[in-house]
């Protein structure tokens, strides 16, 4: 129960810092990368903020002997760059770049109802949907594969 509660608090403080911010706001964020027309730096001060926080905590976090609501730190599953993280970090940057939204602020917009997001929101839900299954049936495939010596 105590990590569900730090991660509902870690997911409000999220929220709560995009919507202060701004980031939930699509044409603040194509406006940020429309970098030859009317820049929007706000932005780069925001993910420059977070940079901040985040490098002052791993910097306490790293004098801590376990964390505060887990047995210990787990490393990063996995450490190279490979065609899977390429294409997706390609499809998610062409999305933000269309849509003017990434996974986080267009949760936090549905909250307004509109069509746009909303869609936005449906569409992405979708895509992690069809992206467990694919990665269920390569799994499969693999496992049959290997145990039939093949």
């Amino acid at each position: 129960m105590k990590n569900h509660l730090s991660h509902f608090v870690a997911g409000f403080l999220f929220a709560g810092g995009l919507a202060i911010s701004g980031m939930t706001d699509p044409t603040r964020v194509l406006a940020f990368l429309d970098v030859t027309g009317d820049w929007d730096p706000s932005l780069a001060l925001v993910m420059g903020g977070a940079v901040g926080v985040y490098a002052a905590i791993r910097a306490f976090a790293k004098r801590m002997e376990r964390p505060l609501v887990a047995e210990g730190f787990s490393p990063p599953p996995a450490q190279t760059i490979d065609g899977r993280l390429v294409t997706g970090a390609l499809i998610f940057g062409v999305g933000w770049g269309l849509a003017g939204y990434c996974p986080g602020p267009a949760l936090v917009s549905s909250a307004t109802g509109g069509s746009q997001v909303l869609w936005f929101t449906l569409a992405m839900i979708a895509t992690f949907a069809v992206t467990r299954i694919w990665d269920g049936r390569v799994k499969r495939s693999a496992s049959r594969t290997s145990s039939t010596g093949g």
